[in-house]
């Protein structure tokens, strides 16, 4: 029977410690490492049916079900869930909040071991094999050896890529929606002005805001202005707000008047309340570099794979759009990889990938079931 999950708990697994640090792709290392995670349904006896769901950039572990006290759902909830395209009542389901994010997984405002105080800037950057690095650990905690799929939308997506790479044996399938095998220059300067307008915000104080008990709020507002402006399409902007106005004839102002400008403002305010402003720095950045097909190594690891891809693109995404999905599909398929990738309409734009296009889910669910 199709239905939403119950309530829902995150949890927290401290996952390396100083004796046991996680070394990273750079170079650098953490001592302490800890993950907050959820998972819905129940591991077979055989192990063999855990799905792990990476999420997009701002994403957290909460992806479907809902929190004691709370009135909104997982980000994924449609997606997640008795009889939904990934069925808890047939798949032990994983989500956890990525290394450098602010939902319970150490990133830049936790607490540096050396100091006593918050990282700030002096956390260290990441590859995205990091990111892989330290699911697969959450994974081997919950005694998960094998996957029976990996997916993820956005940057989600990306690690969902990653991961294949960095352990070409644990997945056997691969779901990737909206995303992308390396950022288009266009992308790149979306995320730089967004860096540009946090850390030119004067209460940004060279990242140690914490520690002076501010946030650089107006900064870190416009840059998720900025962006959401790419996460939706014209025509979907058209339709929901066309020219309308909240004031009337001649009454003219330079605040917010067109209903879509109140709709930015609103996005940019309510996106200061769940996200910090070094995280969307390290991982806007670490998408930035995202390029794993520039490396000859990249080829000679997932050439031995069995995995097989599932990709999807949506046709109002200019973000991600269907040229850099195909782009992706043909660098597996040069390598052997099995791999089938599909644009499907959607008035959404990038966003389509959390919401419920035609045909999306049914694709979904029929591969992971396939």
């Amino acid at each position: 029977m199709t239905g939403p999950l119950g309530y829902v708990e995150t949890q927290r697994v401290v996952l390396f410690t100083e004796d046991d640090p996680l070394v990273l792709r750079g170079g650098g290392r953490l001592d302490h490492v800890e993950v907050a995670y959820e998972t819905y349904g129940e591991l077979s006896p055989a192990r063999d049916n855990a799905v792990f769901v990476c999420h997009a950039l701002t994403g957290d572990a909460h992806a479907a079900g809902l929190h004691l006290g709370a009135k909104k759902r997982g980000w994924w909830d449609n997606l997640i869930g008795p009889g939904k395209p990934v069925d808890t009542d047939r798949f032990f389901v994983v989500s956890a909040n990525l290394l450098g994010g602010c939902s319970g997984t150490t990133g830049p405002l936790s607490t540096n071991p050396a100091t006593g105080a918050a990282y700030g800037l002096d956390f260290p950057m990441l590859h995205m094999s990091d990111l892989v690095a330290v699911h697969r650990r959450l994974l081997a905690s919950l005694g998960v050896a094998r996957l029976h799929a990996a997916v993820g939308g956005s940057l989600g997506g990306m690690q969902v890529l990653q991961w294949v790479i960095d352990a070409p044996d644990e997945i056997d399938r691969a779901v990737v929606v909206a995303a992308s095998s390396r950022l288009t220059p266009e992308n790149i300067a979306f995320s730089s002005v967004a860096r540009e307008a946090i850390m030119s915000d004067p209460d940004f104080h060279e990242g140690r805001y914490a520690e002076k008990g501010v946030q650089p709020r107006l900064g870190q507002k416009v840059a998720r202005m900025m962006a959401h402006i790419t996460y939706v399409s014209a025509a979907s902007l058209e339709t929901k707000f066309g020219r309308r106005r909240t004031g009337s004839g001649d009454d003219w102002t330079m605040g917010p008047d067109f209903e879509v400008e109140h709709y930015l403002q609103h996005q940019g305010e309510t996106f200061l309340d769940r996200f910090d402003a070094l995280s969307y720095l390290y991982l806007t950045r670490l998408l930035d570099y995202f390029d794993p097909f520039a490396d000859p190594w990249t080829a000679d690891r997932i050439r031995s794979t069995a995995t097989r891809f599932q990709l999807t693109s949506f046709d109002s995404d200019w973000r991600f759009d269907t040229g850099q999905s195909a782009r992706m599909a043909r660098e597996l398929a040069a390598c052997g990889v099995a791999v089938d990738h599909v644009e499907l309409p959607s008035p959404w734009g990038h966003d389509s990938f959390l919401l419920e296009p035609p045909g999306y889910h049914d694709r979904l669910r029929a591969f992971l079931v396939g």
